[in-house]
């Protein structure tokens, strides 16, 4: 017996988005549509998607750093998980992006909880969402000044830590 995929994605909605956003190239991979757009494109499809077709649960956003893969045009590869809680649909939206120019529209204005996790990419990867209602660090203190999941930052050695004030405890 076949098991369906939770990556499921209707053949229709994968149609009328790469009709509503003709440079969307898509593909599966084990049963999970995935859909790379151009930057331009970006915040179109994910207002298509939640608008059109319903996609009311932003999953998560994260980021790839490509740096050093042997066949990688891109530097990041910026990902968007997206649902459907009405007709169970999953899909994966992806977007490439190089240095210097790492700036995507926000997707705060179609889904709130996209503030923590831009937040998050951004303190991690170094992305910018242009329009985001609160641009700052949520896990590394606001004096650090890297993104510590990119492939070039030090494994090794003291990195930022030195700039950062000694934090000391009072042991009663």
């Amino acid at each position: 017996m076949k098991q369906e995929s939770s990556f499921m994605i209707f053949p229709e909605t994968l149609e009328q988005l790469t009709s509503a956003v003709p440079e969307a190239r898509s593909s599966e991979f084990r049963g999970q549509t995935r859909v790379v757009v151009p930057r331009e494109r970006l915040f179109d499809a994910l207002a298509w998607l939640k608008n059109e077709r319903k996609f009311d649960l932003l999953v998560d956003i994260t980021c790839v750093d490509y740096l050093n893969y042997r066949d990688a045009v891109d530097r990041f590869g910026l990902v968007y998980l997206l649902a459907s809680t009405t007709t169970n649909e999953r899909i994966a939206i992806r977007v490439f992006l190089n240095e210097p120019d790492l700036t995507v529209p926000s997707a705060v204005p179609l889904w709130e909880g996209a503030n923590w996790m831009e937040r998050e990419v951004w303190d991690m990867f170094g992305i910018v969402f242009a329009g985001h209602p609160d641009h700052r660090r949520i896990l590394l203190p606001e004096g650090f000044e890297a993104h510590p999941l990119r492939k070039d930052y030090p494994l090794q050695g003291r990195g930022e830590r030195h700039n950062l004030p000694v934090l000391t405890r009072n042991r009663s």
